[in-house]
């Protein structure tokens, strides 16, 4: 797997309540356009925890589908059953997904030794892994040590990290010993984690600004930090907005202020607060997004 800089976390369209199969198309096809490196369909900004498994496996086939070999498509299918996880890995290998994020088991909160036998019975799938680490979420922060431990396995090939904690990066490029990919979890701090020994971001604000999340990427991995920071600068009001309330609520209220879908969202996620619509609206136009 190559190390790509720029992936974005594509929300899920609705319309009535069904994935809003055009919307998605003209999203990716946006993507493709500005530069972004590859998409990650049907992880938390894509609501998979209110998705049927259908509707899964769907995104997943669209996904790869529409981007066909021009972007690269890494599939959520983590799970907290490690059996689901299997299921679900499988079969974003036999559509031709380029890869998978495995979320950290959550609710079940396994010890490390149960961690690391869920990703082993992963890593029999002939697929490229990439470990999600989100202790907000899961409330299981996997330790750097036991980090290490998955990493040895042959198709665990990155990991994106959402801890917010940019020691971790250097941390972990000293225990895994393999060429390894460091994609950041969270947009406000990807500057910084890039410049720890990141190499990229899995970023929720591409969804709306992906040439700009995209440059400030080239950036980093191009030493560029002056530029990149002029770039930061700019987009912090934008990330902050668009964490304003829990993701991906204040993202689909943003896309359709910019016509890219409709506002709908599952419950029991709602839509944002008319406080934080308003906050929404201004960052947008700030940047001239609308």
């Amino acid at each position: 797997m190559t190390n790509t800089a720029t992936y974005t976390a594509i929300i899920t369209p609705f319309k009535n309540d069904k994935i809003d199969e055009l919307a998605l198309a003209n999203i990716i096809e946006m993507q493709i356009k500005n530069g972004i490196d590859g998409i990650v369909p049907c992880g938390t900004t894509g609501e998979s925890p209110t998705l049927s498994h259908e509707e899964h496996n769907r995104l997943i086939e669209l996904s790869v589908e529409i981007a066909n070999k021009r972007i690269k498509v890494m599939a959520g299918t983590g799970s907290n059953s490690t059996q689901e996880a299997v299921t679900m890995t499988n079969y974003a290998k036999k559509i031709k997904a380029d890869s998978c994020l495995i979320v950290a088991p959550y609710y079940n909160k396994p010890n490390p030794q149960g961690i690391l036998q869920h990703f082993q019975e992963l890593n029999k799938i002939d697929i490229p892994l990439i470990i999600y680490n989100i202790p907000g979420r899961s409330v299981i922060n996997i330790s750097d040590e036991n980090l290490a431990k998955i990493a040895e396995l042959e198709n665990v090939v990155g990991i994106k990290d959402a801890t917010g904690d940019l020691a971790r990066v250097a941390n972990l490029r000293l225990l895994v010993k393999k060429p390894f990919l460091y994609l950041s979890g969270e947009d406000a701090t990807v500057v910084g984690f890039n410049a720890m020994g990141g190499n990229g971001v899995i970023s929720v604000t591409a969804n709306i600004a992906p040439k700009m999340v995209s440059d400030l990427q080239k950036f980093c991995l191009n030493g560029d930090y002056k530029s990149a920071l002029a770039l930061q600068d700019k987009l912090t009001d934008l990330h902050n907005s668009m964490f304003c309330e829990t993701n991906p609520i204040p993202i689909k209220y943003a896309m359709n202020l910019m016509g890219l879908c409709s506002p709908e969202i599952r419950l029991p996620l709602c839509q944002p607060c008319d406080l934080n619509k308003e906050r929404i609206k201004k960052s947008l136009q700030k940047l001239n997004l609308i």
